[in-house]
């Protein structure tokens, strides 16, 4: 990760604000460098379009916090936090231009899924979701697809069965969305760095709330209606608590059976060290 971010440092030399972007643990240029460590400048373009989606992500939700610490948005407002995150765009994809134009174009498809799926987050949120398929559609979109982009280049890249790891990684992808949509639920405030159910109260129906739904009788489906979109009291976060564990449960093995799959599909055992690990994360 060291040779990505100081890769990424130059290219942004002269972007002050981009030091104060909020870094993650670097998983996309984890899993291209591991693949294909020649791979440096697509794995930088990947975490640039990464990150430059969390900042877009960050002013839709209007979220204050991002992996615990003050989102730029917050700090500097929305209008610098979207110029910000269209510089991060516009950068990564001309330097991978510059690397490979097959991996570019690729990268290109994937910020127009990225923008497709923020909308269709948004679009869901209106009003109550309970469409299974929509949901998944939509984080395929918004979480997966630069995952599956990031393992098939990479591995073209190095010669290696491409739509092998491209299923590999659209599966971890998945994995990820079903898992931090579970620990929405079951973590708490610390260790998520925001409120516990905020999925929720954004209007967002993750698999576990529907999955719940669906098992309600009619007299509790009407009483989830009211929590919709709610700021939930200690009293009402408990009532759903008591009746999601077994969509909890559902969603998990859900989870398990796609990492599962995409396991089968390579022979890299770091590779199937980090899915194993994803299911089992607790933040």
């Amino acid at each position: 990760m060291k040779e990505v971010y100081e890769f990424m440092q130059r290219q942004f030399k002269d972007i002050e604000l981009f030091s104060e972007i909020p870094k993650g643990k670097g998983v996309r240029a984890k899993l291209i460098t591991t693949i294909n460590p020649e791979a440096i400048p697509l794995a930088a373009a990947v975490e640039s379009i990464h990150l430059a989606s969390l900042l877009h992500d960050d002013v839709i939700d209007e979220s204050e916090l991002r992996r615990g610490k003050k989102s730029i948005n917050a700090i500097y407002g929305d209008k610098i936090a979207i110029m910000l995150g269209d510089i991060l765009f516009s950068k990564g994809l001309e330097y991978l231009i510059e690397y490979d134009k097959t991996a570019a174009k690729a990268l290109s498809n994937v910020i127009y899924m990225l923008s497709i799926g923020e909308m269709e987050d948004v679009e869901l949120s209106k009003n109550m979701n309970l469409d299974k398929q929509k949901y998944m559609d939509m984080i395929y979109k918004k979480t997966a697809c630069l995952i599956e982009m990031s393992t098939r280049e990479s591995a073209r890249l190095a010669g290696l069965e491409s739509e092998k790891y491209a299923k590999y990684g659209k599966n971890l992808g998945l994995v990820f969305q079903i898992v931090d949509d579970i620990l929405d639920i079951v973590s708490d405030e610390e260790t998520l760095g925001k409120p516990v159910m905020n999925d929720l109260y954004e209007g967002k129906m993750t698999l576990p709330f529907i999955y719940m739904y669906e098992e309600l009788n009619q007299k509790d489906k009407e009483y989830f209606k009211t929590l919709f979109k709610k700021r939930l009291t200690k009293k009402e976060e408990d009532w759903i608590k008591k009746r999601i564990k077994p969509a909890i449960q559902k969603s998990y093995e859900e989870a398990i059976n796609l990492a599962n799959e995409g396991i089968e599909e390579i022979e890299d055992n770091y590779l199937k060290e980090i899915m194993l690990k994803l299911i089992d994360r607790k933040f």
